[in-house]
């Protein structure tokens, strides 16, 4: 269920608390969760996978994301989040894509080329044609 964009990410849709054993046995150090609570009747509470990614010796964050988009202190968020991770990272929300894209706008204004990103998460089945305007601003800011 997590599909690995590169050695420092994975994204995943909405991940339960009993998946974070296999994060951490992948060499997880850090889950990020994109997902408001309560988006989807039945998902687990953002507090529930907290409390069990502790356990598991893992960092937790959230940065939530909603299908209005992003925001620059979402970027900003990811960025540090990313750059404080000391380890692999696994970003989830409902389907992987708002991670990905996250994940994407966030390396681009960290200085990664947004045609690479592009690759890395085509890899991984995501497309960024839609983002990639944003990856191109943020990449040239």
């Amino acid at each position: 269920m997590f599909r690995k964009i590169d050695d420092s990410i994975l994204v995943a849709p909405q991940i339960a608390v009993a998946d974070l054993a296999e994060a951490a046995a992948l060499g997880v150090t850090l889950v990020i969760n994109n997902r408001p609570d309560e988006e989807e009747a039945g998902q687990p509470a953002g507090d529930s996978i907290a409390a069990a990614a502790a356990a598991a010796g893992l960092g937790y964050t959230a940065i939530p994301v909603t299908h209005a988009g992003f925001s620059h202190a979402q970027v900003e968020a990811m960025c540090a989040a990313l750059e404080g991770a000391n380890g692999p990272v696994l970003a989830y929300c409902r389907s992987g894509t708002r991670s990905t894209y996250l994940w994407a706008l966030a390396r681009a204004k960290l200085g990664d080329h947004p045609a690479v990103l592009t690759e890395k998460a085509e890899a991984a089945g995501y497309d960024l044609r839609a983002i990639r305007p944003m990856l191109d601003a943020l990449h040239g800011a």
